[in-house]
């Protein structure tokens, strides 16, 4: 019985998926905080954003399989993988932390709306003594905008186009003050019933600065007890921050050099990342014998979620999520992520012996009679026709699940705010934490009826977390929302968990590298595409269009897997944990 001889090294595993750690912490500080920056601070529409959040993809194109192939042939007393690991880590967390610095500085150029913003959202119970400054940020801050957007055609979060001078001004009293006329929304809108509500309130502050905040908030708001604002009212997630926006967007068009910059150094991070995944991806199969692949990789999803967890709780202590922190410095944010991320680095090179690993790999498969011969680890495997066929019909099932999955991980930040109203990082984390649970048990299923079953179910899941979300709104049941979540974290456990080795399991040591690149290539191809053409939908259709979109591109995967004959996996089931012990 050959159970005994396969068990898996969890340590050495964990030890090499420190650099997986690494990279999944960096794409989930990515993928949140990068499209908040850019509608919020840059004034980009959906659309456009989509289109910045894409070089990474377009970049990862060509340049996964290039460093995939280029680290196939490398040797150095470090590795094959290794020196591409630590150059590129290197290079990203000191670039990461340099773009914040471009961010502050665009913050700067919105002429005071970041500090009316920080003021407006902070306690309130000393607002007289306050009164005199915060008025004087507040009448520049909405003066800017209004002036600015006054003509202008905006859209809000549902889709609804209006003018900002038909929403804020009210008939005949064309001789009020921008901030007036602002103000002044209030009473326009709810009438005198609410006036005389807020007056009963007897909220202890000066009259017109908590008119002020009232033009963003409505009287059950406030929280009494402790004096605090706290939930966003509809007026300012559905008017004042579409106008925020468009003045930013007209602030980029007139600082090309700030908007040039960011780019500039957000293709150095980019550029960075993308010269070491494939190579820190492929060293897992570099180390691990075939038939434990699938249950390798399991440990590896579990330590790149456990870098994703880590970022969301930070965010959770710094409130990236929230929408008072719309303009906030990311610097100590960002700061920490690269620290984090340097420190795996380090737990990386200290545990990790790559050289020696592979050729421990080797020596196990001559033992078991494997195929990782010395030819085949070196040379090049022949695919069937039947094996090409699967090939591209997994690589299909690929960019169509990354297609409905990344549109909704790259815009996601942006729509829990202004369509759930929702820190996302609370959401995110029942995702993850899901995700971890299930990573054991999708295994085990995995061992039963192989991989492409498994898959199947996780893209059912996925689909099924993804249509009922398209139905929730502000106000939706809580429990509904997060047991949404938590099944789409554990789909696309499921599909994770089992894709990447059906892949690899067609080629030979030879070419782990350049499959791993073929992988990566169709998850990115697709997420080039993905966050224009729903950035695209949601600045036409209204943000509600995310997760209808994302379903229809998970049922299409679903079609493509159906027809996939190779690269799966049935062995024998086993108890417990050995149920992941894979036998092809």
């Amino acid at each position: 019985m050959r159970g005994p001889k396969m068990k898996l090294n969890y340590k050495r595993t964990i030890f090499v998926g420190f650099a997986f750690f690494l990279i999944c912490t960096f794409w989930q500080a990515y993928d949140t905080i990068i499209p908040k920056i850019l509608t919020d601070k840059f004034g980009m529409s959906q659309a456009a954003s989509g289109v910045v959040m894409a070089l990474d993809n377009v970049l990862a194109i060509f340049l996964l399989p290039l460093f995939g192939a280029i680290s196939d042939k490398t040797n150095t007393k470090l590795g094959r993988r290794t020196p591409f690991i630590i150059a590129g880590t290197l290079a990203a967390a000191i670039a990461f932390v340099g773009l914040s610095f471009v961010d502050n500085a665009q913050a700067r150029a919105l002429n005071g709306v970041e500090r009316f913003e920080t003021a407006v959202y902070g306690t309130i119970a000393d607002a007289d003594a306050q009164n005199d400054d915060i008025k004087g940020i507040f009448d520049n801050a909405v003066s800017t905008v209004f002036n600015n957007c006054l003509n202008k055609k905006l859209i809000t979060p549902n889709g609804v186009e209006f003018v900002v001078m038909n929403e804020f001004a009210i008939p005949g009293d064309n001789d009020q003050s921008e901030t007036e006329k602002m103000i002044s929304v209030r009473d326009y809108l709810a009438g005198e019933a609410e006036q005389t509500a807020l007056n009963a309130a007897s909220v202890a502050v000066d009259r017109e600065f908590f008119c002020a905040i009232e033009n963003y908030y409505s009287p059950m708001d406030v929280d009494n007890t402790d004096n605090r604002l706290v939930q966003p009212s509809r007026l300012y997630s559905e008017f004042y921050v579409p106008a925020r926006q468009a003045y930013a967007e007209d602030i980029s068009s007139a600082g090309a050099v700030r908007t040039g910059l960011f780019i500039a150094v957000l293709l150095v991070v980019l550029i960075s990342m993308a010269s070491f995944r494939s190579p820190a991806v492929a060293l897992m199969p570099d180390v691990t014998i075939k038939p434990l692949r699938s249950k390798a990789n399991a440990v590896i999803n579990l330590m790149g979620t456990a870098g994703g967890i880590i970022v969301l709780a930070l965010g959770m202590i710094f409130g990236t999520g929230s929408v008072k922190n719309s303009m906030m410095s990311y610097t100590p944010f960002f700061a920490i992520i690269a620290g984090v991320m340097l420190a795996a680095l380090g737990l990386f090179m200290i545990t990790v012996r790559e050289p020696k690993f592979a050729e421990e790999m080797r020596q196990q498969s001559k033992r078991l009679n494997l195929d990782e011969t010395d030819e085949e680890t070196s040379g090049k495997k022949k695919l069937s026709k039947g094996e090409k066929t699967s090939l591209i019909l997994i690589l299909a099932s690929v960019a169509l699940w990354y297609m409905g999955y990344n549109a909704v991980t790259s815009k996601y930040s942006v729509y829990a705010g202004k369509v759930l109203n929702l820190d996302y990082n609370s959401t995110l984390m029942i995702a993850n934490i899901a995700a971890i649970v299930s990573y054991i048990p999708v295994g085990a299923a995995a061992s039963k009826i192989g991989r492409k079953k498994t898959i199947l179910g996780g893209v059912v899941m996925l689909a099924s977390a993804f249509g009922v979300a398209a139905f929730l709104r502000e106000g939706s049941s809580a429990l509904l929302m997060n047991c949404m979540f938590a099944l789409a974290g554990i789909g696309w456990a499921t599909i994770n968990v089992n894709s990447f080795p059906m892949v690899v399991e067609m080629c030979s040591g030879g070419e782990i590298g350049k499959f791993t690149g073929y992988y990566y290539t169709a998850s990115m191809a697709a997420q080039v595409l993905t966050p224009y053409l729903s950035g695209l939908l949601m600045d036409k259709i209204g943000m509600t269009s995310l997760f209808p979109y994302a379903t229809c591109f998970v049922a299409l995967a679903f079609a493509a897997m159906l027809f996939v004959k190779h690269g799966d996996s049935r062995p024998q089931a086993r108890s417990g944990i050995e149920a992941l012990n894979y036998e092809d």
